[in-house]
């Protein structure tokens, strides 16, 4: 365990100084995803000028909740998936055995040699307008509130990381398993919405079968003291759950999935 420990900042050394040996190249993306994203905080907040609220949510607490998830998403996806989503050509291609006889940890191996610097122009834009909108939406900053923040930021990031490391590992039982990455990213955008806009069978699923309500909606409702649509009260305490239930799922789930592996050879 101490020696997984030493190698791993060597391993993000390695990916980092791979990156950085074409900055431009890098940068470009850097700014092309800071972009992409600003243009979709543009029209939601030209959206509101016209209708004022939506689903009793205005500017600045939708704000707060985009940028949120989008924090939240880049946090954990830092750690999961790029590595996660290429098992499957791993074992499509039979090169992940080379992982199985490493003395190493393959997950750690994985994550820590690819840890995704890209995501920082996501982090930056997502600070950024969440530190105004934090200004805006008359939060009792005390102690307490404070430390709910911080807890449900590492909470929502775990949700994230979680699920798309059960997606990853599900290829060693099917091989193919991107797909489940389109429904995966198409329950992410709903989940960018305030809940109660949302048809009962939506709110039930992105709190359950999908449960990225516990990466955004459920804890900025509570931070701002929304009423919360389903959970109520419980809210606040099951959003800093979610993230270490979600993690000792996708652990279990992981162990299950590569106990099924059958090798390059079938």
């Amino acid at each position: 365990m101490q020696q997984a420990f030493r190698v791993i900042p060597f391993l993000v050394h390695l990916y980092v100084k791979s990156r950085m040996e074409y900055r431009s190249a890098f940068l470009l993306a850097i700014g092309a995803q800071f972009f992409s994203y600003a243009c979709g905080f543009t029209s939601l907040w030209v959206m509101l000028l016209r209708f004022d609220t939506l689903g009793g949510w205005s500017w600045p607490q939708l704000a707060l909740l985009f940028s949120f998830q989008l924090l939240t998403y880049s946090l954990g996806a830092a750690t999961s998936f790029v590595q996660l989503r290429d098992i499957e050509e791993k074992v499509r291609l039979g090169t992940f055995d080379t992982l199985l006889v490493k003395p190493f940890s393959p997950w750690a191996y994985l994550v820590f040699s690819g840890l995704n610097i890209g995501y920082a122009g996501h982090i930056a834009l997502a600070a950024g307008l969440m530190a105004w909108a934090l200004t805006q939406v008359g939060v009792d900053w005390n102690f307490g509130t404070v430390a709910y923040l911080v807890a449900a930021t590492i909470s929502a990031a775990m949700v994230n990381a979680a699920i798309i490391t059960m997606i990853g590992a599900t290829a060693f039982i099917v091989v193919q398993s991107s797909h489940l990455y389109t429904i995966f990213f198409g329950v992410w955008e709903l989940s960018r919405y305030p809940l109660n806009i949302f048809p009962a069978v939506l709110q039930w699923t992105l709190l359950t079968i999908v449960p990225l309500g516990f990466a955004s909606y459920v804890p900025m409702a509570y931070l701002i003291g929304k009423d919360i649509a389903v959970l109520g009260s419980w809210g606040g305490p099951l959003s800093l759950l979610a993230g270490p239930v979600l993690v000792l799922l996708a652990m279990a789930h992981w162990r299950f999935a590569i106990s099924k592996y059958q090798g390059a050879g079938g």
